[in-house]
């Protein structure tokens, strides 16, 4: 892994709270590959209490929270960061509908079409990353490109079947 020679990352991750065995197969492979990607090459630090990484994430839904426990190889629980998936509701539905035509696009519609959605579909996800970004911006230090992987994550939780 890439980035694990460094403090400021995250080394794990799992996702508490969903049956991957009901998810489609797309979907598994975006939290696959998502997870596969922030494991490689990530930045994330803990701000305020200047914890020392690296980190291991776990990521639930709870109510209408989105939770991040944080904890350490020397701490089982450092820290957990709750944030409201209300700003993000709007984002994913509006995502999901655009994911789901995009797929059904790539079996039929010219490519012109294609690309076209693909663009849209990737303004939503950096909407959704720059939203990340700024609601944890006070506990965490985070690149764009860990966020936008984040965000995959969040999406796929909240995806049914």
């Amino acid at each position: 892994m890439a980035n694990n020679s460094s403090e400021e990352c995250l080394i794990s991750i799992e996702i508490k709270g969903q049956n991957t065995a009901f998810l489609k197969p797309d979907i598994e492979q975006e939290r696959r590959i998502a997870i596969y990607d922030i494991l490689e090459e990530n930045h994330f630090i803990l701000k305020e209490d200047k914890l020392p990484g690296p980190y291991h994430l776990c990521l639930k839904v709870r109510e209408n929270q989105l939770i991040f426990c944080l904890s350490t190889d020397a701490s089982s629980s450092i820290r957990e960061i709750v944030l409201s998936i209300t700003p993000f509701r709007s984002l994913m539905k509006n995502y999901l509908a655009v994911c789901q035509n995009y797929t059904e696009a790539i079996r039929k519609a010219p490519r012109a079409r294609i690309e076209a959605m693909d663009m849209g579909r990737r303004s939503l996800h950096n909407e959704a990353s720059e939203l990340l970004c700024k609601l944890l911006e006070e506990e965490v230090e985070i690149d764009f490109d860990t966020a936008r992987r984040l965000f995959t994550l969040i999406y796929v939780l909240h995806v049914r079947g």
